[in-house]
């Protein structure tokens, strides 16, 4: 386990992560290359529909820094600047965008063995600011994030979460959307890799007093295959396949179909990211 509580975000994260990550929608393919000085070159395409999309996107690490540039087929420029340790124990993330440039934000983080922090402002004339607050240990931590809109001067989020970690489980709690809804998770991991799991999930929406509850897993077929299936009891139900083709390189299928609606066409998705 790492040291310290590690972020608010990370509350959650495992299971979250299990139930949503490779649940693909569109096609996907993406190219990696990394040149001799470091810089690693990431092209990618997107078909969502009839619309199709694309990106390049180049990252280059060097010493405690460590910079993201990407631009898309819209004309979209965003560059994400990463310095680590200004003061230790400490991240400085500066994101910048073009044309769009009042949704950049500087990001300060701070992490501490028993606890860490993080503020945020928005890069514009009315700046968003964003805090959290996580406490504890790498086994048991609790904490809290708000949100405040300096143009209206109100709160415009508030959260609280809670987590317990073991080598081989995770469970946690989140009072979020302005205490409007309450989110529970456990997964457990069955093999010593964690690449075979099971999870739940069980959110409550007060204002509409509906529940959803999901499961799901993921079992390793081989060293090269993964599987992921999860269900909720809206009935929808969603499958992923992913193979790693050649070293570092993974072709992932995805599916998702309504079972209390099967006339509706399933979705359909598909990955293939190329890496040396």
């Amino acid at each position: 386990m790492s040291k310290g509580p590690g972020l608010f975000t990370d509350i959650g994260k495992k299971a979250r992560d299990l139930l949503t990550r490779d649940y693909l929608s569109d096609h996907k393919f993406s190219v990696s290359t990394y040149s001799e000085s470091g810089v690693a070159l990431t092209t990618s395409t997107v078909k969502k529909g009839s619309y199709s999309s694309g990106d390049v996107a180049a990252q280059y690490a060097y010493r405690n820094t460590f910079t993201d540039l990407k631009v898309d087929t819209e004309s979209n420029i965003s560059a994400t600047f990463t310095v680590a340790d200004i003061i230790p124990s400490s991240k400085t993330i500066a994101n910048l965008k073009f044309p769009n440039y009042e949704s950049g934000k500087l990001e300060f983080q701070y992490f501490h063995p028993h606890a860490s922090l993080t503020a945020a402002v928005g890069l514009n004339q009315s700046p968003p600011l964003d805090f959290t607050v996580t406490l504890g240990t790498p086994t048991f931590a609790l904490g809290a994030e708000a949100g405040y809109e300096t143009a209206s001067g109100k709160l415009t989020k508030y959260t609280a979460g809670i987590t317990v970690t073991k080598p081989d489980s995770s469970a946690s709690v989140i009072l979020g959307d302005k205490g409007d809804t309450i989110k529970a998770s456990y997964i457990h991991y069955l093999d010593e890799f964690k690449r075979s799991a099971a999870v739940g999930e069980i959110t409550r929406k007060f204002s509409t007093n509906q529940n959803t509850f999901t499961v799901g897993g993921s079992c390793a077929v081989d060293s090269l295959t993964l599987v992921k299936v999860k269900l909720n009891n809206h009935g929808t139900l969603a499958a992923t396949l992913q193979h790693e083709v050649i070293r570092k390189s993974l072709v992932t299928f995805s599916s998702e179909f309504d079972t209390k609606s099967l006339e509706k066409t399933p979705k359909f998705g598909v990955s293939l990211a190329l890496k040396p």
